[in-house]
């Protein structure tokens, strides 16, 4: 397996696109192989800006990704694409449509594009997408374009991905700015109302701007733009592209893309390791069919006999006591 994965690294840091592809497929496995090549190319990545573009369905992100990396082509940069498609709840497959939506771009060399489901994950992107960006950008490509799954005002976690994050709004839902309350309003690194042929779009371009106006900022903070924009008729695009290289200049020049870049890093190795005490726990006596231990706390839950908090932290008892003597057999044989 060493072997695979090293040449495998290689020809992915000397711009395969053919082992890219395989290692995506390795990536969303998952498992020791996927592990082992992450680690090989991590040491290869940080070249890319990795830019999120996030919003509610149908407010146009897969055709707005899709015009932001022919802007980018034509500056000269390559781009990776990361289109998250949501899982089914019952087969846990995705149709993966973006794609549908980027079918010229496939013939271009300097772009790379993969569809990626969720799996299931809350926030709108799956652990995977963090390891193929990764891959990207060990890949050389210029630019990686994450396009999340579009799930409201929950949708954060791409701003633990992206160095900067755009979020698109379209005018004529209701309420112009359902999808940007809260959270998701502040998240955004650039605004962009789309369809801004419709009717109404000068008024949810004002409307934004007024409620940016009400959120807190530091002297020299950067104050998130607010551009209208066609994706479809390509209008409005460069001025997009022009925001986010900005936005990473001024990252670079406050000394914020340090903070940010750690924020980031912290982010994906608590997933991660949440990750891995939950398949510790879920598994190896904990609450699958063999685990009768576990089985047990979590009937005494629901007979009321015992709290959550209790069940939850005596499963975790019962994993540690696993690992630990796991350790000791290996000590002694």
């Amino acid at each position: 397996m060493t072997q695979d994965v090293e040449t495998l690294a290689r020809q992915i840091v000397a711009g395969s696109a053919r082992a890219l592809a395989r290692g995506l497929t390795w990536v969303e496995a998952g498992g020791a192989r996927a592990e082992a090549l992450c680690a090989r190319l991590y040491p290869h990545t940080g070249r890319a800006q990795v830019v999120g573009v996030t919003g509610a369905p149908g407010s146009g992100k897969s055709t707005l990704a899709r015009a932001l990396a022919l802007v980018a082509r034509a500056r000269g940069g390559t781009v990776g694409i990361v289109a998250v498609d949501p899982s089914s709840p019952f087969s846990g497959g995705a149709i993966l449509g973006d794609r549908i939506r980027m079918t010229d771009l496939a013939l271009d060399p300097g772009i790379f594009i993969r569809s990626m489901a969720t799996r299931g994950a809350l926030g709108g992107l799956s652990r995977a997408a963090a390891d193929a960006v990764d891959l990207m950008d060990a890949a050389g490509l210029s630019l990686v374009l994450v396009e999340t799954v579009g799930v409201g005002q929950d949708e954060v976690d791409v701003m633990r991905l992206a160095h900067t994050v755009i979020v698109v709004s379209v005018p004529g839902l209701g309420d112009d700015v359902q999808a940007l309350k809260a959270g998701v309003l502040e998240i955004a690194d650039v605004h962009v109302v789309n369809k801004a042929d419709r009717e109404g779009a000068d008024r949810t371009v004002a409307e934004l701007r007024a409620m940016l106006t009400l959120l807190p900022a530091a002297e020299g903070t950067w104050m998130p733009p607010v551009l209208a924009a066609s994706a479809a008729r390509e209008e409005g695009i460069e001025a997009i592209a022009d925001a986010f290289h900005a936005h990473m200049a001024h990252l670079k020049t406050s000394g914020e893309l340090e903070r940010r870049r750690r924020r980031m890093v912290t982010a994906r190795v608590l997933r991660i390791a949440q990750d891995l005490v939950a398949e510790t726990v879920l598994g190896g006596g904990g609450l699958g069919a063999e685990g009768a231990a576990g089985a047990s706390l979590v009937d005494r839950v629901a007979r009321r006999e015992l709290t959550p908090h209790a069940c939850a932290r005596a499963l975790l008892a019962q994993a540690a006591q696993r690992t630990s003597s796991g350790r000791t057999e290996d000590a002694v044989g």
